[in-house]
């Protein structure tokens, strides 16, 4: 039997389409006269930017700030990938109030554990408490639901580990909405997100591909978004290696992973129409703020923004931490937004 072809593979499916010619040869020379030990980081750094080097564990639950009266809930993915999380109904009673919440790579539901040293500790030290976020917006009247994006957390592993920085996790995005949709007593609920770095790249996608799903939500919170073209060049740029960025790029794509440029959050916050918030460390070491949060926040579609600046720090991580700590922006956009 004749084989028979059924995939029509363009030049834009290769890695030189997906690089673009010129930038691929040029990977292509880097390669042939990086050094050892050059090589040995860039691919670190790749490894870093497309999976995550750990599961951060659900190092605590809402009980352990006094919300007692919460339940495990799962739902899968839109690509049937079984994610895991909480439903939490306000500790002022039942509310018609709902946040869906998800978290940035590679955190989970519940934050971060670097004050548990490694492998932890390699990335940050910090640990970062976002059932304390979760403590604010019960004690406000919201009922929450808050989830593991895949490869993290207690949710299940896909696309080979690979962490798409949002181009994969749009369909859990999806998943959590249509769970919310389709559910007898969230879907009568009024619906506001929070989703941050991560999370929040994957809300403008999922948004972007099913914007009919999301006809409900009334606001955005949208914290600590980047470009990991930003990302990874300041990376880079710390150890002396910015000149490699196309070689970079060429390690992620031979993982599996996307280019940096493939996972800019910019492609798609357009589709971000409804009130939103976002919030950024302008001094953050691991970007180049202002430049790349105003760029991302420029392109969001919606006329009701804000961008709220997060100073004396150039710590990234104290971004994530600071609505826990100073939750008043946070409760009064909300309260704004979903009367």
């Amino acid at each position: 039997m004749a084989f028979k072809r059924t995939l029509d593979y363009t030049t834009d499916n290769t890695l030189e389409g997906r690089m673009g010619k010129e930038a691929f040869n040029k990977a292509l020379e880097q390669q042939k006269n990086i050094s050892e030990k050059e090589y040995a980081t860039i691919t670190y750094l790749a490894e870093f930017a497309v999976r995550p080097m750990f599961r951060t564990p659900v190092h605590k639950t809402p009980s352990a700030h006094g919300m007692h009266q919460w339940e495990d809930i799962h739902f899968p993915s839109s690509d049937g990938t079984p994610l895991e999380g909480w439903y939490i109904p306000s500790i002022l009673g039942e509310s018609d109030k709902l946040i869906i919440i998800n978290h940035p790579m590679p955190m989970s539901r519940s934050g971060f554990t670097g004050h548990l040293g490694e492998p932890f500790s390699s990335v940050d030290t910090l640990e970062i408490d976002f059932v304390a976020h979760m403590k604010h917006l019960s004690e406000a009247g919201y009922n929450i639901l808050a989830y593991d994006l895949r490869n993290h957390g207690n949710s299940g592993a896909a696309n080979g580990g690979i962490c798409g920085i949002g181009r994969y996790e749009w369909r859990d995005v999806v998943g959590a909405q249509n769970y919310v949709n389709n559910h007898p007593k969230l879907s009568r609920m009024k619906c506001g997100l929070y989703n941050r770095c991560t999370g929040g790249n994957a809300a403008y996608e999922a948004m972007y591909r099913q914007p009919e799903l999301f006809e409900n939500i009334l606001c955005f919170f949208g914290p600590m978004t980047v470009s990991m073209t930003a990302l990874m060049t300041s990376f880079a740029g710390l150890m002396g290696l910015e000149k490699y960025m196309e070689l970079m790029d060429l390690e992620q794509l031979k993982l599996g992973g996307f280019t940096n440029g493939e996972m800019h959050p910019q492609n798609y916050a357009q589709a971000v129409k409804v009130p939103y918030f976002m919030a950024e460390v302008l001094d953050d070491d691991w970007t180049d703020n202002p430049r790349d949060a105003q760029e991302i926040f420029d392109n969001i579609s919606a006329t009701d923004k804000e961008l709220f600046w997060i100073e004396n720090t150039n710590r990234r991580f104290d971004g994530y931490n600071y609505f826990g700590v100073h939750p008043e922006k946070m409760i009064a956009f909300f309260d704004r937004h979903m009367k």
